[in-house]
């Protein structure tokens, strides 16, 4: 059976109405629902003892938006779980259930009856199965407990070994938005000519190599050897850099210090042909964060920096340089060293042209500050520490927390970074695109995190700017993050190492 034969399984409510007629039917109706994150053993004993009831089997999945159970879910994504059932040959069709519980669609379809597994009986009857029971009741329909002789989770399963499904996650989100890896292709040559002004906190990340040679016998002291050490140009200034080696024409407004890494800083940016406009502080040194290093271990890191908000002379200063601006994009860099504050934001987000990209990332978990100072932005790209710190929030799920803050934020696009499990893009739904998706993480081997969330709010922000498509965003983004992840320190990320990920993820979707 072909792929496209699966689909022909796949109906709307009113669809299956059409298809089995109403009661009293000829050829009886089962039904059978659930999640079916991972279709187990127990699920398939389930649903053969449901077929062996009657002559038309539903399978009725609830949709990922009414999934909250447990953290991270649904593992697999709502396409993949009907593929998952439409592929079965004892399912007859396949329905997305868009409402928290089946009563409604119960009362529409009107099955002959309504399969449960033996665990919704065994103990006393749960109250949703009661009120189940009595939508059956209401038209004539009967509930069928199936036997409990074997019960499987895939909560269980999915947390003691997650199987990877990324290729397979990726193309059903591709294909349900008809997007070609053609066209991810097309949006990265598209990059070449966006004009984007980036506008934050500049920080030297430099790496110090060393040799450990052991520990000083009075104290709990470790020695290391010099051997050597490398700077990067980090903060927003790496943003910068990641959107001109990307192809954009970048402007860079930032506060310096009047010392060496300051020459630094205006050596590198300047050498990568971004137009910079430093403002020099001479009360302040330009932020360094210092990592020492001894056999691929991060044994201390020292930072140098003077936090407090800048003047408003300053200030006056950056809304000028933003006030004008003939570009296509504006990214606020916020990593909570003097330029960005709860008074600063409004004041730089009012000098902003109104038809200009908006977009904003605010590295601010380990300091005070807030990714919601930036509200009714395009686009912005908090992590989950961030976001919780955000909302004050540590106990829920992910996805009920992401949907608050992209409420609460009133921004037309959330990429919320979820590490090593990728990403999580809300975005507002139409009858063509739903609320929000995944996209898991491209990382092969992972050297050095650093740095990956200004590849991916790079990347992002061009996609953004040229297509207009959150998921070409989150997927190019998500790229991006990865090579920024596969390489040692804070260097920009190529366009053609872009390319050459995507076509080896495209391989490996076609072989999946």
């Amino acid at each position: 059976m072909s792929k496209d034969d699966y689909r022909r399984k796949l109906k709307s409510r009113e669809e299956l109405r059409e298809l089995i007629g109403a009661r009293p039917r000829t050829k009886s109706v089962i039904m059978c629902h659930g999640t079916f994150d991972l279709v187990h053993p127990g699920h398939v004993r389930h649903l053969m003892y449901a077929k062996s009831k009657a002559d038309t089997l539903i399978a009725s999945l609830t949709c990922d938006a009414h999934i909250k159970k447990a953290n991270f879910r649904p593992f697999v994504p709502q396409q993949l779980r009907a593929m998952n059932l439409a592929a079965l040959e004892v399912v007859d069709y396949v329905i997305i259930d868009d409402n928290p519980t089946p009563l409604e669609n119960l009362s529409f379809l009107q099955p002959d009856y309504f399969a449960k597994g033996y665990e919704y009986h065994d103990g006393g009857i749960h109250p949703r199965t009661l009120e189940e029971m009595d939508v059956l009741k209401s038209y004539g329909g009967e509930v069928i407990f199936t036997p409990g002789d074997v019960v499987y989770s895939s909560s269980s399963m999915i947390e003691v070994g997650p199987p990877n499904l990324s290729s397979e996650k990726l193309m059903a989100l591709m294909e349900s938005e008809n997007i070609t890896f053609d066209d991810l292709r097309r949006a990265l040559d598209s990059f070449r000519g966006i004009r984007v002004h980036v506008v934050g906190d500049t920080i030297v990340d430099s790496y110090v190599f060393c040799s450990l040679t052991g520990g000083v016998a009075k104290t709990p002291t470790f020695s290391l050897k010099y051997d050597q050490q490398t700077d990067f140009s980090g903060g927003a200034a790496v943003v910068a850099k990641h959107l001109r080696r990307a192809g954009a024409e970048v402007k860079f407004s930032t506060v310096l210090g009047n010392d060496q890494l300051k020459d630094f800083v205006l050596d590198d940016l300047r050498g990568e042909g971004i137009q910079v406009n430093p403002i020099i502080d001479n009360t302040r040194p330009t932020t360094q964060k210092t990592v020492y290093i001894a056999g691929g271990y991060r044994m201390l890191k020292v930072d140098k920096l003077d936090n407090r908000p800048i003047g408003d002379h300053i200030l006056e200063e950056l809304k000028q340089s933003i006030a004008h601006d003939h570009v296509d994009a504006v990214v606020f860099s916020d990593f909570r060293h003097g330029i960005f504050n709860r008074e600063t934001i409004p004041e730089l987000s009012g000098n902003l042209r109104d038809d200009v990209l908006k977009v904003a990332d605010s590295q601010v978990a380990s300091r005070w500050g807030n990714i919601l100072d930036f509200r009714g932005f395009d686009l912005i790209t908090p992590n989950e520490k961030e976001a919780r710190f955000a909302l004050g929030d540590q106990d829920s799920t992910v996805r009920p927390m992401a949907m608050e803050l992209y409420k609460r934020a009133d921004c037309k696009t959330l990429i919320l970074k979820l590490g090593d499990r990728g990403i999580l893009t809300y975005r507002a739904p139409t009858s063509e695109v739903r609320a929000f998706f995944t996209v898991d993480s491209f990382v092969d081997r992972l050297v050095d995190a650093v740095g990956a969330g200004d590849a991916l709010l790079s990347y992002a922000t061009l996609s953004m700017a040229t297509t207009q498509s959150s998921v070409i965003a989150s997927i190019l983004g998500s790229v991006a993050a990865a090579l920024a992840c596969e390489h040692e320190g804070n260097n920009p990320v190529a366009p053609e190492d872009v390319l050459k990920k995507l076509n080896a993820v495209e391989r490996q979707i076609q072989y999946a």
